[in-house]
């Protein structure tokens, strides 16, 4: 079937909570395969919605993110997030070959000793915060500091460098047009800054996370110097903010729901699996990240989408997908069934997710456990949210105890 004259204008700029994009939702039961229009970027792209349809547009070949470099491709941001030489804009057997590598700086003992060290800062961090009383800022206190701190030390960034790579990485997040300038000044500095630190660390290894990197093999591969600059970038970017809002959005969905609180409370065992289910249900960003393009002729749901076409998916709907998730607007804590897409899908699935579900279970049962009295300090209807990033959170989480 061919694409009618329909193009969805989509500025993706719903930030209500935590509730669902309408527009999204529409897309998913109306036209599941759909042309957008994003706020920038040239032309149109097609937006891919149901589980299925996004499980195929990330795992099969006719699917390219490489092809996707060196085009003005339909987006959120004004300037472009993604670097031409990072791993998420690769295709196998290049992303396959960085993923090998990559992975083994996550390997299970390198999990475990981050998750030793979380749960040092994390009962810092919470000491603080009985220090300071109640009312506190989880978000100052808690959902801020920890994935920067986390990943800084995993990453070993001098504290002196910290808040101004936090502050690039922020200002490359923004959706303001008058913001691209900043955002491209920002990415030039930050790959810079880590430019000189990768070298360092290639002629001076140590026990972090870059070093490791730098030094790992697979036969005689290594990653390349701008392989490595792009790929600890990428680390700090993803490792700190995104974790930050996650703790900040599963506290705030806990704290303005009891019946999942008690359930919790009741049985911390369960909160690993509460964690995925949490994960599913959140609509943790604005719109769609980086896209494919079609290399060929691929029809989806009966739609023919053509060789060069650019080619969105959307794992927000595709967490939400009925024909994969019974009750999928329902938060069900005993849900059973397809993993979640949170973390992305298929060949760039988040390296980094060990990580980021260990910080989340490390930062929610201390929580929980060092304040078991702990709730919101206003009605969930006062908390105020970003608006102008790609990413959904609360600007503020005040709680009691």
């Amino acid at each position: 079937m061919e694409p009618d004259s329909t193009v969805w204008n989509c500025p993706f700029d719903y930030a209500e909570a935590l509730e669902f994009d309408p527009t999204l939702k529409r897309l998913l039961t109306e036209e599941p395969v759909a042309r957008i229009q994003l706020p920038h970027g040239e032309g149109w792209a097609w937006l891919v919605t149901r589980y299925e349809d996004v499980r195929t547009v990330t795992t099969d070949r006719r699917f390219s993110r490489h092809a996707v470099v060196g085009r003005d491709f339909p987006r959120m941001t004004p300037e472009p997030i993604v670097q031409d030489e990072a791993i998420n804009v690769m295709d196998p057997p290049a992303s396959s070959r960085l993923r090998s590598l990559v992975s083994k700086a996550f390997a299970p003992r390198h999990v475990e000793r981050m998750r030793e060290r979380t749960h040092h800062v994390v009962d810092d961090l919470l000491s603080r915060m009985a220090g300071h009383g109640p009312p506190a800022d989880l978000m100052e206190h808690l959902a801020g500091p920890l994935p920067l701190i986390t990943i800084c030390e995993v990453l070993d960034i001098p504290e002196g460098d910290q808040a101004q790579l936090r502050a690039h990485a922020r200002t490359m997040m923004n959706l303001r047009v008058d913001n691209k300038d900043n955002a491209i000044r920002s990415k030039a500095e930050m790959r810079e800054y880590f430019r000189k630190l990768t070298a360092e660390r290639r002629r001076n290894p140590g026990d972090d996370l870059i070093s490791v990197l730098a030094t790992a093999r697979d036969g005689d591969e290594m990653l390349g110097e701008q392989e490595l600059t792009v790929m600890a970038m990428v680390l700090l970017i993803t490792g700190q903010d995104t974790t930050t809002y996650e703790i900040a959005n599963l506290s705030c969905l806990m704290l303005s729901r009891p019946d999942v609180l008690a359930r919790v409370r009741s049985r911390p065992d369960l909160l690993p699996q509460a964690i995925q289910e949490m994960l599913r249900f959140i609509p943790f960003r604005k719109g769609v990240g980086i896209p494919r393009v079609a290399l060929e002729d691929v029809e989806l749901s009966g739609i023919t989408i053509r060789a060069g076409d650019i080619v969105h998916v959307s794992y927000l709907t595709a967490n939400r997908d009925g024909s994969r998730f019974d009750r999928p607007d329902e938060l069900d804590l005993d849900r059973e069934g397809p993993n979640h897409m949170t973390f992305g899908w298929g060949g760039h699935h988040c390296l980094g997710a060990p990580l980021a579900i260990t910080e989340l279970e490390v930062a929610l049962g201390s929580l929980l456990k060092r304040f078991p009295e702990l709730a919101l300090a206003k009605p969930p209807k006062e908390i105020r949210w970003n608006q102008s990033s790609i990413w959904r959170y609360p600007l503020e989480l005040p709680v009691v105890w």
